[in-house]
């Protein structure tokens, strides 16, 4: 893709049907962002799998605003560590997205009084190899009419696993864009890990939580899409929306 640059810092941004429609695996994704009217937050988390361990599963919801992961047949998991997990929890005005059981450790770190980049240093890649999935994780704060973000990657330093690299990106948020970060750079095998900083995207013009689910939906490659849980909150008031679909099924 062209890049708009200036000097040596990047501005491109892209659609994100375009971006999702050029990676046919990006694997697991977290998007959040300010929509272009600077009224609203957009959150997206989305799941993919090859396997049919990792398809085995769907989006339900727990207590308040928790979103758990759950086989659709238990009698075939394996690895229940890997795939089942909340990737959704609140913590007062704050809300935890991850793409696995780190979501717990975020959220202990974050009543004990610490944030996130303190809590995932107990935390590395997931024990996968030879793909060694990231962990990709994020917080956003909601406070005084407005919030901020922040992302983070715990990523193998080598095709062994023998260290953990961990990165944290923190944003302020500019209206029209979202940041954009996955587990996998592209398909293969081994699976690539997802490199440099998350990347940035456009926000959907999506009059709802359904409908920017949908969008998202749509532009996952139909073989390897799971489940996709969107939120969009109106910053001034509090008030938010979100929905999940699983396979296609917006659940309620």
């Amino acid at each position: 893709m062209p890049q708009d640059t200036n000097g040596t810092r990047t501005y491109a941004c892209y659609e994100l049907a375009e971006v999702l429609g050029q990676n046919r695996y990006p694997g697991r994704g977290i998007l959040i962002g300010k929509t272009e009217d600077g009224k609203k937050a957009q959150i997206v988390y989305f799941i993919m799998g090859r396997s049919a361990n990792s398809q085995n599963r769907r989006f339900v919801r727990g207590e308040g605003l928790e979103i758990v992961i759950v086989p659709i047949d238990y009698s075939i998991v394996k690895n229940p560590e890997l795939i089942i997990y909340s990737p959704v929890k609140a913590l007062e005005n704050s809300l935890i997205v991850t793409n696995g059981n780190q979501t717990d450790t975020i959220y202990d770190a974050m009543k004990a009084g610490k944030d996130m980049r303190e809590g995932l240093k107990s935390r590395c890649f997931e024990p996968d190899g030879p793909n060694w999935t990231p962990r990709i994780s994020s917080v956003s704060t909601f406070e005084n009419g407005s919030f901020t973000y922040s992302m983070s990657i715990l990523k193998s330093a080598d095709p062994d696993g023998g260290a953990c690299n961990r990165m944290t990106f923190d944003y302020e948020p500019v209206s029209g864009i979202m940041h954009f970060i996955h587990t996998y750079a592209y398909d293969g095998n081994p699976l690539p890990t997802f490199a440099g900083e998350p990347e940035r995207v456009r926000t959907e013009k999506a009059a709802s939580a359904e409908e920017l689910a949908l969008r998202v939906w749509n532009a996952l490659d139909s073989e390897y899409r799971i489940s996709v849980y969107t939120r969009i909150v109106d910053l001034e008031t509090g008030k938010s929306d979100d929905c999940i679909l699983n396979q296609g099924v917006k659940e309620n």
